[in-house]
């Protein structure tokens, strides 16, 4: 903890601002303060002279690399750790609001300024926060060397359990996560006992399809230390049945676990072809765990020029072909006219075509797929794709990504859940399934009210990373604090790699009626927006930030113009971000 300013003051007047033993600009407490706490003078700047919105990136003097960003909120200036927790993009390119909140311009993850705190996924880690002052024309940040150049702070989630009432949480991902540090955050003391099927704690998903990554170190989002310091219990089995009525769930070891608090949070599972041969020949991979990524390397060898076909132009399809197109022969077997033409339409479908085809990835579009053969070296092995069409596409394996269908058929045969159509549980705004007080669910099962621009307040599920951590994050605050808990008023953002980096916020459960893009299309730099009924609905740029970040921020608050002011010139950047939120 910082010294109070007393005791600064009382330093300075003893030291002044240089060290006894070199020429540095820092202050060291003297031990009675308790503190390892220092005071470092930012380099070029004499006062803080900061307007209000305004952030500013600092260097530390004293401190190899040392930097921290500078954050003015009315007449506050705040000292924060300059990178985003998540995957370290500059915080000063992100979105500031009036009401203190700081967005990273690349994936959504929203941080208070006046604390550092995480307030939106994907980060998990706070900012670092630090003291300023300001004596003798310098200005100083007080904090120890090691948390500057750190810039981030683990959340304080230890604790000791007990209590009657018992939180189990199914499920393993995005969403479980979130949950636990939110319960934990924000006071809960109950024992949380998490059941996942995986064979190794929560890991960041996103990066299976997009990078190949196969070592569960490079991806655990937390380790089992950390769990245990929650008061987290870690059980690795299948959840089988729940009954509702005796608030237990059953799963497939013949175990038994009560719950007072029940969170589902199963994610989806990938969808395979009913056709023939995908069903009897190896080298046919889907992709969603680490185990399906280390099968596919496997697979692949270490010899290079591989013929691999993906069928399904989605974003698992297009991202696995992107990381592989590198080495191997890929080719994309798609239903659409162009790429993710439902979702994101022709003109920008084409443009995540042109970027993989300049990356050596074929494509074979408004496809449809036949069979799959053997090989003539080996007959249990895959060894072509026979499309409707006639064509064969040579295959050393196949990956398909065909989309995934939400993992509840644990429950498709209980007497007292109601299914959606698609398989989902249908639930209110706090992610509580309808028809029940103690029992949530979150991410790719989850059908929510959706109150973003076009919503309307209809019920729609969405499989984005950030969604699902969203939404586990206000189940476990809604659970810990119930008092207090309001629903959680974010809009959707996901991102991709589609041979440059993809941002997306908003959704179209609707549809869209009209669609402007701005920028440098063909060179791959464009911002497009999604209008239904004259509302921007979506927004998805590439190589334009932070025009995705500034547009979810203005979604979320009621200020996003409308589409054809989008098309008459108005430049989003330049609209004022209102400090009270609307949806």
């Amino acid at each position: 903890m910082p010294a109070p300013p007393s005791i600064i003051s009382t330093v300075f007047s003893l030291l002044g601002r240089k060290s006894l033993h070199s020429s540095k600009t820092v202050v060291r407490f003297s031990t009675v303060t308790k503190t390892m706490a220092q005071a470092y003078q930012i380099n070029g700047l004499s006062k803080l002279d900061l307007q209000s919105g305004e952030k500013r990136e600092v260097e530390v003097d004293g401190i190899e690399g040392g930097k921290v960003l500078l954050v003015k909120v009315g007449d506050k200036t705040h000292a924060l750790g300059p990178k985003c927790t998540h995957y370290g993009a500059p915080l000063k390119n992100g979105v500031l609001t009036p009401d203190g909140r700081l967005t990273c311009p690349w994936h959504g993850a929203c941080f208070n300024v006046a604390s550092g705190d995480v307030e939106d996924a994907p980060a998990l880690d706070h900012l670092a926060s630090f003291q300023i002052s300001e004596k003798d024309g310098a200005v100083f940040i007080h904090g120890e060397e090691g948390k500057i150049k750190n810039g981030r702070r683990t959340p304080l989630v230890q604790c000791s359990a007990g209590g009657r009432e018992n939180i189990l949480i199914v499920g393993g991902g995005s969403a479980t996560i979130g949950a636990v540090q939110s319960l934990r955050e924000n006071g809960s003391k109950s024992p949380i006992t998490v059941i996942h099927k995986e064979p190794y704690l929560p890991i960041d998903r996103t990066k299976l399809s997009k990078a190949l990554i196969a070592d569960v170190s490079k991806l655990q989002l937390r380790d089992q230390a950390w769990f245990d310091r929650a008061s987290v219990k870690t059980i690795q089995d299948v959840v089988v049945d729940v009954d509702f009525t005796g608030k237990t769930v059953s799963t497939e070891s013949g175990k038994s676990y009560p719950y007072s608090k029940l969170i589902l949070a199963t994610g989806g599972t990938p969808r395979r072809l009913p056709l023939p041969g995908f069903k009897d020949l190896s080298n046919i991979f889907v992709l969603r765990t680490i185990p399906d990524v280390q099968a596919i390397l496997s697979a692949i060898g270490e010899e290079k020029g591989r013929n691999i076909v993906v069928i399904g132009s989605s974003f698992i399809g297009m991202e696995v072909s992107n990381a592989l197109s590198s080495n191997h022969n890929v080719s994309i077997v798609g239903m659409e006219s162009t790429p993710l033409e439902r979702v994101m339409g022709i003109k920008v479908g084409e443009i995540f075509q042109s970027n993989l085809t300049k990356n050596g990835v074929k494509f074979h579009m408004s496809a449809s797929v036949d069979s799959a053969k053997p090989s003539s070296s080996d007959p249990t092995k895959v060894g072509s794709v026979a499309l409707k069409d006639g064509t064969s596409l040579p295959a050393d394996l196949v990956i398909l990504g065909v989309g995934v269908a939400p993992a509840t058929e644990f429950l498709k045969s209980n007497p007292l859940i109601s299914l959606e159509k698609d398989g989902s549980l249908r639930t209110d705004e706090f992610f509580l399934v309808e028809g029940f007080q103690d029992v949530y669910a979150v991410g790719d099962i989850a059908t929510y009210p959706y109150h973003g621009p076009g919503g309307n307040g209809n019920h729609i599920r969405i499989e984005h990373w950030n969604v699902a951590q969203n939404a586990g994050r206000s189940v476990g605050h809604t659970i810990a604090s119930p008092f207090s808990a309001r629903p959680k008023p974010f809009i959707p953002v996901f991102w991709s790699a589609l041979g440059s980096n993809l941002r997306y916020c908003g959704a179209t459960p609707g549809g869209y009626d009209d669609l402007v893009i701005n920028g440098k299309p063909k060179e791959g730099n464009f911002a497009a927006f999604y209008g239904k009924e004259g509302a921007v609905v979506a927004v998805a740029t590439m190589g334009m930030d932070p025009i995705m970040t500034q547009s979810a921020e203005l979604m979320r608050r009621g200020n996003m113009p409308s589409i054809r002011d989008i098309a008459e010139g108005t430049d989003v950047l330049a609209v004022d971000v209102p400090a009270k939120v609307k949806i």
